[in-house]
């Protein structure tokens, strides 16, 4: 048997066969010791290679295929930056639980998408971003301006402020990816115009007022109807399997935990300030107390392009020598020579003034030799990756410290943190201590360190109110985990130095409610249904009678209905309310002697009946053109953003993307 193997193996076309299958099996082996088998990708963007565009997607794309990925850490940080922008436009209205749903996880992540799909674009494209545009960018973008100039320390200022902190080298290479991004989506955007037609539409259109006549339905009186009939146990059983989800219970869990609050940790008495040790820890500490040494400096900059040769280079160390020699000599005016030569966007039009620099600010080459300098002297060339500078060092700030008892406050507050910390994180770490000794059981890890059990529960996701609406104790309280398991949660942070360890005690999954249990909610919604047909029937029935002739004044004053006469309604006004105003003028414009009809359904679930008498187009003299100009460019700005939605919509269909919903 092992020769007949042996024999069919053999061969030219065998051999084809398994060095064809071994290719893309090697390609995928070396991905995996290359990327050591970790990936933490919430969604991937893949296009075949611009060589290739061919490529069958099966074919190994992590070598050959471009790619962009979200991170998980992308998204978080994104997904927050979210949460905080709702939490700060809806203030306590705010609800993190209603903020915590799958459509704003999903919502977040194809936003990321989009971006990830524009930037590999743009490096298909060929797109590349200068130093100088990188610049130019920083320095035109008035958070980082005084007075309208670029201001190198407010700049590192609020870099440094973010969180995480960024460095001026990161975050100019964020700047650069957002450059490259957004050009053509730029260019689309800013592409886009209104032609004069157009506008004189539009502007009748906004413009346009109608004369309506209308009449709000009474509700069906009941016993009048088939409403107030008997609701039959095949009805309502039909009605509630028809309707499946409105019915369902959602599923719940109760918990016991225990509150781990470092702010009313037990025995934790306050310490009597030590001055010793307090004056010791300024004399190891002072240099925090310290303000940085500054420099007060401007420069000159001839740039030089990333791999420019040598000519290139010399020429640009040749000019800038020239302009330190220049600028050396008695009378010589930096600002002046600095205007008139600097290649500087950020800088050159005020004279090269680069404010008062500190430390960390500048690229290296640059920040060493301006603080070699002294104050009032000149010096250059000095390379750096953006050219070639002439500094000038126009004065020097040194840094100046705080006494002891300028400070203490600050020492001591410090020293009472420190101590509260230290205190809840003895008490934490017994906590977990005695957790895992008995990782299915709360008393007595909580017996052993003096705090309660609590209970809480039960609740759903969305009725969790307490310890329990915290989202983070939220999501582990439905976990499959601790769900499944039984056992005990690791600390879940919930403020500082505030912690909680819970555990589930009862899961209940979602089920739907029993018939019995729901009766009356599902024949109040029969008799609901029953109510809205009978008044759009009754809607229907009016109009169908005007389109045979009769009037609706008429059909009022017979069925003993209130009309009400509203001349001139505006388009989008909230009258008589914004649903009826919207249906108005969704309604056919009525030809020359006729009326347009139409209903609406009004908030107590009853109709109006109306009809549409007179429609009078917006008067083009009324808008000036300061308006108009300003109405041309909202619509250019909405037209273009549509544009790009769509380019980038274009774009999605086609590259691969692959999103790992099972990760957010």
């Amino acid at each position: 048997m092992l020769q007949k193997l042996r024999d069919k193996t053999s061969g030219w076309i065998a051999t084809a066969v398994l060095g064809l299958l071994i290719i893309p099996f090697a390609f995928v082996g070396v991905n995996e010791y290359m990327t050591g088998g970790t990936d933490d990708a919430v969604a991937k963007v893949e296009a075949p290679p611009t060589w290739w565009k061919s490529a069958p997607n099966w074919w190994p794309v992590s070598l050959l295929w471009q790619h962009e990925e979200v991170t998980l850490e992308e998204f978080r940080t994104r997904f927050e930056q979210a949460r905080q922008q709702q939490r700060q436009t809806m203030g306590e209205n705010f609800d993190p639980r209603e903020f915590e749903t799958a459509e704003n996880k999903l919502l977040v992540l194809d936003q990321l998408i989009d971006q990830k799909v524009m930037q590999l674009n743009a490096k298909r494209s060929g797109i590349a971003v200068s130093n100088a545009a990188v610049r130019e960018s920083i320095a035109n973008e008035p958070a980082f301006q005084v007075d309208g100039k670029f201001d190198a320390a407010r700049y590192t200022t609020l870099l440094s402020s973010q969180v995480p902190a960024l460095t001026p080298v990161l975050f100019e290479q964020q700047e650069r990816d957002r450059l490259q991004m957004a050009l053509i989506p730029r260019g689309i955007g800013e592409s886009e115009f209104v032609t004069g037609k157009e506008m004189d539409r539009l502007i009748k259109l906004l413009g346009e007022t109608r004369d309506v006549t209308i009449v709000a339905l009474k509700a069906p009186e009941a016993g009048a109807d088939a409403n107030a009939a008997a609701v039959s146990d095949a009805q309502i059983k039909a009605w509630y399997d028809a309707h499946p989800a409105d019915y369902k219970q959602g599923e719940s869990v109760t918990l016991e935990y225990v509150d781990v609050d470092g702010s009313a940790a037990p025995n934790a008495p306050a310490a009597p300030v030590d001055e010793a040790a307090l004056r010791a820890r300024y004399e190891q500490e002072k240099s925090r107390f310290m303000s940085a040494e500054q420099r007060l400096a401007s420069h000159i900059l001839i740039s030089v392009p990333a791999g420019a040769d040598a000519a290139t280079q010399k020429a640009a160390e040749q000019k800038v020598a020239a302009l330190a020699a220049q600028a050396k000599q008695p009378g010589a005016d930096f600002a002046a020579l600095a205007k008139a030569n600097s290649q500087d966007p950020g800088s050159k039009d005020s004279g090269g003034d680069l404010g008062w620099v500190d430390r960390g600010v500048m690229v290296k080459p640059f920040e060493d030799a301006l603080f070699a300098m002294k104050a009032g002297e000149i010096s250059g060339p000095v390379k750096t990756d953006f050219g070639y500078h002439v500094l000038q060092l126009r004065e020097i700030k040194p840094g100046q410290g705080k006494s002891f008892e300028e400070v203490r406050d600050v020492l001591v507050r410090e020293q009472a943190e420190a101590d509260g910390e230290k205190v809840y994180n003895d008490l934490a770490g017994r906590m977990v201590n005695e957790v895992l000794k008995n990782p299915t059981a709360l008393g007595p890890a909580a017996r052993s360190v003096g705090l309660p059990v609590q209970r809480i529960g039960p609740f759903s996701r969305a009725t969790a109110s307490g310890i329990a609406a915290n989202p983070a104790v939220l999501r582990a309280a439905f976990s499959d985990s601790l769900v499944q398991d039984g056992t005990v949660s690791d600390p879940i942070e919930i403020g500082p130095k505030h912690s909680v360890f819970i555990r589930v005690l009862q899961h209940t999954p979602e089920q739907a409610q029993p018939l019995a249990q729901v009766r009356d909610a599902v024949i109040a919604a029969i008799r609901a249904d029953r109510a809205a047909k009978a008044a759009e029937k009754a809607a229907d029935a009016i109009l169908a009678r005007i389109a045979k002739g009769e009037t609706l004044q008429a059909i009022a004053a017979a069925d003993k209905l209130q009309t009400a006469e509203l001349p001139g309604i505006p388009r989008g006004a909230p009258m008589p309310s914004p649903e009826i105003n919207a249906a108005i003028f969704a309604t056919q414009k009525p030809a020359a002697g006729k009326v347009s009809t139409g209903k609406a359904k009004m908030g107590d679930g009853n109709y109006a009946v109306f009809v549409v008498n007179k429609v009078t187009e917006g008067d083009l003299a009324k808008i000036t053109p300061e308006q108009r100009t300003q109405l041309q460019q909202q619509v250019v700005q909405m037209d273009g953003a549509s544009d790009v939605a769509a380019y980038v919509a274009a774009l999605r269909k086609q590259y691969k993307i692959t999103r790992k919903e099972d990760r957010l």
